[in-house]
């Protein structure tokens, strides 16, 4: 009788425990806001994705990530949303709901998806930062230049926080840089990054034999990184960065 009033005790633990497991996630892949144009997800207290839509003729609406990170009232995006007004809601919900600041906006490269809504974002004063080779590319396809240029590396203030913008190399383009906020051991990894399953999507500006060395270099640099965004589709771990290496070996 003792045996069996302990497997039932073990049972209802576990059962508490994976329901409030579930529960905790649940709350952290919240959805906080949704339009027709412009969802944010929130993954941790510190931590949000966007998501904007982009129409294209190859592979039709296509989903857009970004990251917001943030400390106190202190906050840093990375990627505008795909157009003017998705990025006025998005920057209208951080000032009304988060209650903070946007100390800057990082485009991770020069395509649309990246730096379509930059006007938005000027005309809220809000400074933005970009990989030189990002400006000279954004110049010369008459796409939004962002008004701070860096080499290689730039490390930006949010709150007591800092985020660390890198080049690795290139592989999408060859500008593309990765975001890395330490507090909540992130990477926004833009179009570099693939998600799980996903094909190798648009190569007009890709390097694709350099591409799996370049995200060997940001695995080895973040080992202990638990959140990984994509420029596209679903979040995860370490094997984002596994499945990309692996989709563009040998290529």
């Amino acid at each position: 009788m003792k045996t069996l009033l302990g497997i039932l005790f073990l049972f209802l633990t576990t059962l508490i425990v994976s329901c409030n497991s579930q529960k905790s996630t649940a709350e952290k892949n919240k959805v906080v806001y949704k339009s027709d144009d412009l969802v944010i997800i929130k993954l941790s207290e510190n931590l949000y994705q966007h998501i904007s839509f982009l129409n294209t003729d190859s592979f039709g609406r296509v989903e857009c990530n970004g990251m917001i990170a943030k400390d106190g009232n202190e906050t840093v995006v990375f990627d505008t949303p795909s157009d003017d007004k998705s990025s006025a809601d998005l920057i209208a919900w951080i000032k009304n709901n988060l209650h903070a600041k946007i100390n800057a906006v990082v485009p991770t490269h020069f395509h649309g998806d990246c730096l379509a809504g930059l006007k938005e974002f000027n005309k809220n004063n809000i400074p933005s930062y970009a990989n030189n080779k990002t400006i000279e590319l954004a110049k010369a396809t008459g796409a939004n230049i962002p008004n701070h240029g860096f080499d290689n590396k730039l490390a930006l203030d949010v709150g007591s926080q800092k985020i660390y913008v890198t080049f690795f190399g290139e592989g999408h383009t060859k500008d593309n840089v990765v975001g890395y906020f330490p507090k909540e051991k992130a990477i926004f990894g833009g179009c570099l990054i693939k998600e799980v399953d996903a094909t190798k999507g648009y190569l007009g500006d890709a390097n694709v034999q350099a591409w799996s060395a370049t995200v060997e270099r940001v695995k080895a640099q973040y080992p202990d990184v638990k959140t990984v965004i994509p420029g596209h589709g679903a979040i995860g771990g370490t094997e984002l960065l596994d499945y990309t290496i692996k989709l563009f070996r040998n290529n």
